[in-house]
């Protein structure tokens, strides 16, 4: 499905080395940061000041990072709440936060599960967190998939817009597992350069993978 009124006007992609915004060198790893540490560096770097963001689970705070830069100079609230959607995927779902939670609830003589933990075992809390953050009250959807298929992604982004129940689509691909993370957002709506269509949206992603 191929909805031409609909442009990519900005994209942001975050590995293990580097941020790059609209293809760009934003933050780089300099240091060799581990995955955690480089995920804090990302948060000082940006200077936000969100408390919540240290209790999220690892890949929340990916998703969160992305799409903070991506908003940054973007202005939302031209648009009603409802109107902003959000469609992500991965290949992992929250397994890095399933283990954790595992190990609590495996020796039943330290038995301490954790509802802290227990609550971001579902994909969706990410989506979540970022709708509290920015205000996002639309349709939102998170698929797994063995590896990014953008044409999912962007089919359903296309059917939110073609049946009036989004002006904005936030859509991409979040994925942390163990020593490896990626994310890849974008941004579509009437505005931009960039076709929304799945073969552009898989070029824009394999900058960086």
């Amino acid at each position: 499905m191929i909805n031409n009124s609909l442009k990519i006007s900005k994209y942001c992609h975050i590995s293990s080395d580097r941020v790059l915004v609209n293809g760009k060198p934003f933050i780089e790893n300099i240091n060799g940061l581990d995955n955690k540490s480089f995920l804090k560096h990302i948060y000082k770097s940006i200077e936000i000041a969100y408390s919540k963001f240290f209790k999220m689970d690892e890949i929340s705070k990916l998703g969160f990072l992305a799409v903070e830069i991506l908003l940054k100079d973007i202005n939302l609230s031209v648009y009603n709440s409802e109107d902003v959607s959000i469609v992500l995927s991965n290949s992992d779902s929250t397994i890095d936060t399933d283990y954790n939670h595992q190990n609590t609830i495996n020796d039943y003589e330290n038995f301490f599960p954790s509802p802290s933990i227990f609550v971001y075992t579902l994909p969706n809390i990410m989506i979540g967190e970022i709708s509290i953050r920015n205000g996002i009250k639309g349709e939102n959807s998170f698929f797994i998939v063995e590896k990014f298929n953008a044409e999912i992604v962007v089919d359903h982004i296309n059917s939110l817009f073609l049946t009036g129940k989004a002006e904005v689509g936030i859509g991409g691909w979040v994925n942390f597992h163990q020593e490896k993370y990626e994310a890849f957002i974008y941004l579509a709506s009437k505005n931009g350069n960039i076709n929304h269509s799945a073969s552009e949206v898989n070029k824009l992603f394999n900058l960086i993978t």
